[in-house]
């Protein structure tokens, strides 16, 4: 049962970073958006984010609590071996969350775009801070056996300044297949043109972090399954060149769907590439966690599993909803939310 809610605790994760992915792509993507008064496209690209903003986040807390309730003895240890890490990420969450709503209270202009540049920081946090805690699970964490950490320098390494710049070119990409899908035609072109433009990009980063990850000692020394790392990372390439074609050929749908698969490909990645390991410690490695270690009691695992019963249901119910009743592009008809 331990391996279902692994497996739970990783769809979950990345779902959220999958919804809450193009959340921050178009917050990044405002930095390159002009702001022309009445035609704002800044406030078109928000409008197109709106419906689906609150509910993109719910997958983030349910995959905490995943984390809390199935991995007890997992969650100290991955908390605090990342905490620097998770603490940036979620400062970046907060800040766009937080950033958007307010976005529109002033009426200046000025006021406007100080809050639209809040809203770019507060998505690279949360990009690059995910990206840098992925990695930093991927190299293993220095954790003793008697439960305490070798510091945190362990994250201040040229392979996890990579990752995070990495999964911030992915959430950009996936950000500008959202707009091309949801924008009117003459806007979606232009996004349609960023993401092509950004397909080379996003190889050179995902390259540049296979690359340093494949020259780092503690990534060799934790990783436990090689080929599937491997593999991981030539399907991720292979799935950002296809959404470059699928954008060129303006199948925006196609596009978007194969966007999200890349954005979800790095927590699989890393998930299968440290199998049987939940947590590989470089310091000691009696203290390092597998999923069975590291699960709670079965019991316990039962309960919870009665409770996901009812409750994944209407998380999925709700999310389909969503995007059934925003589905399509938006115009001047369409609510503005924030």
């Amino acid at each position: 049962m331990e391996i279902l809610w692994y497996g739970l605790l990783g769809l979950f994760f990345a779902g959220y970073l999958v919804l809450g992915g193009f959340d921050y792509g178009v917050g990044i993507l405002l930095a390159r958006t002009p702001a022309t008064g009445s035609a704002d496209p800044r406030r078109a690209a928000l409008t197109a984010l709106g419906p689906f903003l609150l509910g993109n986040e719910v997958w983030l807390v349910a995959a905490v609590g995943i984390l809390f309730g199935a991995f007890p003895l997992l969650e100290g240890e991955l908390l605090a071996g990342l905490y620097p890490a998770i603490a940036v990420a979620l400062a970046g969450v907060i800040t766009v969350i937080a950033a958007v709503g307010l976005r529109s209270r002033p009426a200046g202009q000025r006021a406007r775009t100080r809050w639209d540049r809040i809203i770019v920081v507060g998505s690279v946090l949360a990009a690059g801070g995910w990206g840098a805690a992925l990695a930093g699970l991927l190299q293993g964490v220095p954790v003793r056996a008697d439960g305490h950490l070798d510091g945190i320098g362990h994250l201040f390494t040229p392979f996890v300044a990579a990752a995070a710049l990495a999964l911030s070119a992915l959430v950009t990409l996936h950000g500008a297949a959202f707009l091309a899908l949801r924008l009117p035609p003459g806007a979606a072109d232009q996004h349609v043109a960023v993401g092509r433009r950004l397909v080379p990009v996003t190889l050179a980063a995902l390259g540049a972090a296979a690359v340093l990850a494949g020259l780092s000692g503690p990534v060799r020394q934790s990783v436990r399954q090689p080929a599937v790392g491997v593999l991981g990372v030539v399907l991720l390439a292979a799935t950002v060149l296809a959404a470059g074609r699928a954008l060129g050929r303006r199948r925006t749908g196609v596009a978007f769907a194969l966007t999200a698969t890349a954005v979800a490909l790095p927590v699989l990645l890393v998930g299968a590439a440290n199998w049987p390991y939940a947590l590989v410690s470089t310091a000691d490695p009696a203290a390092s966690l597998t999923v069975a270690e590291a699960a709670a009691s079965e019991p316990t695992l039962r309960v919870l599993t009665w409770l996901l019963v009812p409750l994944l249901p209407a998380l999925l119910g709700f999310q389909l909803m969503s995007w059934w009743v925003f589905r399509g592009r938006i115009d001047e008809r369409a609510p503005v939310y924030w």
